[in-house]
């Protein structure tokens, strides 16, 4: 028998019967069957010595899974990801910080037992991102604009060039964002952008074309809207906002009036952060050039601006120091832009104490739908032409030559149909953005 070459069921039967002999045999012959059995089936006397003990067979024995038991199990992770879907995908800080708001009412949603809901709770922000990683690498984002510098009153708007440092709200970054799909040809809608720098409050007001008196109109509404007192903007340096005419409103209305650097857009970290995060992962690049369009838009933001402002909580920078060639970030506690009113307790009495009343009577998950039935109705509106409507020719005037179409940038393209909030926040490389 020695010397043979067998193969692992021969092996396996041969030493079934031989733990029957190593069982009965004395100590002293033991080691005679081991020197058999290592010659014959060519394993370690250690790996046979322990055959002999247990007799299973280690290759057919169920692998034990290494590492920490398993502890948030796929009924957690679907909870998980519905709450995390229905707030618009939020960094896993501020989504361990709206649990507690939203656990209440995602009961009427979703079946949450006792159990699930503590693990929920338990959960570190870390751990969300491990369970939602496939979900997050499936998000993509896109950013251009169409802003074009203003040369007129330049030099009688000053500069702001120094860092925030406020510790009320009042003080704003503004900007717009053009919807004009793959031609920029014609009168198209813009969302006019404004966020708070102390608290993070958003507001969104949608227009028809980007001339002077729109815009201001725009941001008068929006100043109404606002539970503080607006007392400063600050602005890039394009022509809808370098003009005499909304320099003459600040000054009318007292309103602090600065702009940017030329060709700096860190120098307005905030809004280009705001305008990802509030405009383009809602609407998308879709052309929108009717005055329909604009008054679905204005609709979806003011549901919008109930969600993010009441139920999405954001976070501030509080230090930012470089370590060898790292940049590491150190932020407060996410906080809603609500929250942070409360806390700063300088807004206006009577629209906070309506907005906290208003935000008691919400169920965020029925925001969060009528939030999609309204992007829903927005979409059937965007003009997917690559050209706007054609001027009427007059007779026997020659056609005008076409440009092709191109399925690019948005367009006629099904996959630049607008998804509620499906992207990452935008993080500026070298900014000042201190809220997320």
């Amino acid at each position: 028998m020695g010397g043979a070459r067998v193969g692992p069921r021969a092996i396996g039967e041969y030493l079934r019967r031989m733990r029957e002999r190593y069982e009965g045999a004395r100590k002293e012959a033991r080691g005679g069957l081991l020197d058999e059995m290592e010659e014959v089936t060519g394993y370690h006397r250690k790996a046979l010595i322990r055959r002999m003990r247990t007799g299973d067979d280690p290759r057919t024995r169920p692998r034990r899974r290494r590492g920490r038991p398993r502890q948030y199990g796929p009924t957690v992770v679907a909870a998980l990801r519905l709450i995390w879907r229905a707030a618009g995908h939020p960094w896993s800080a501020r989504l361990k910080a709206l649990l507690p708001d939203w656990l209440p009412h995602a009961r009427r949603h979703m079946p949450l037992s006792s159990e699930t809901e503590r693990k929920l709770r338990a959960m570190s922000p870390r751990q969300m991102d491990r369970c939602l990683a496939t979900d997050r690498r499936t998000l993509q984002r896109r950013l251009y604009g169409r802003t074009k510098p203003g040369r007129l009153l330049k030099h009688q708007i000053p500069l702001r060039t120094d860092r925030w440092d406020v510790t009320a709200p009042g003080f704003t970054e503004i900007d717009l964002v053009s919807h004009s799909g793959d031609c920029a040809d014609g009168e198209f809608a813009h969302s006019l952008n404004v966020v708070d720098i102390h608290s993070a409050w958003v507001e969104t007001r949608a227009v028809l074309g980007k001339s002077q008196v729109r815009v201001q109109e725009g941001l008068e509404t929006i100043r109404e809207a606002l539970p503080f007192v607006l007392c400063g903007i600050d602005s890039d340096n394009g022509s809808e906002f370098i003009n005499a005419h909304l320099q003459r409103y600040c000054r009318t209305t007292g309103i602090q009036f600065t702009r940017g650097r030329p060709y700096k857009k860190d120098d307005n970290a905030h809004i280009e952060q705001k305008n990802w995060t509030h405009v383009r992962k809602l609407v998308g690049y879709e052309r929108y050039d009717s005055g329909a369009a604009v008054d679905a838009l204005n609709a979806l933001y003011a549901e919008v601006r109930l969600l993010q402002n009441l139920f999405l909580p954001s976070v501030k920078l509080v230090a930012r120091m470089r370590v060898g060639a790292r940049v590491r970030r150190r932020y407060d506690a996410p906080q809603t832009p609500l929250g942070r009113l409360l806390a700063a307790a300088t807004g206006d009495p009577a629209k906070v104490r309506a907005l906290v009343q208003q935000q008691a009577r919400l169920d965020p998950f029925a925001l969060a739908a009528r939030i999609d039935r309204q992007l829903e109705r927005v979409y059937r509106l965007a003009n997917r032409r690559v050209r706007p409507a054609t001027v009427v020719r007059a007779a026997g005037a020659p056609a005008p030559l076409e440009a092709p179409t191109s399925p690019s940038r948005g367009g006629a393209s099904a996959s630049s149909r607008p998804r509620r909030l499906t992207g990452k926040s935008v993080r500026m490389t070298s900014g000042t953005a201190v809220t997320r």
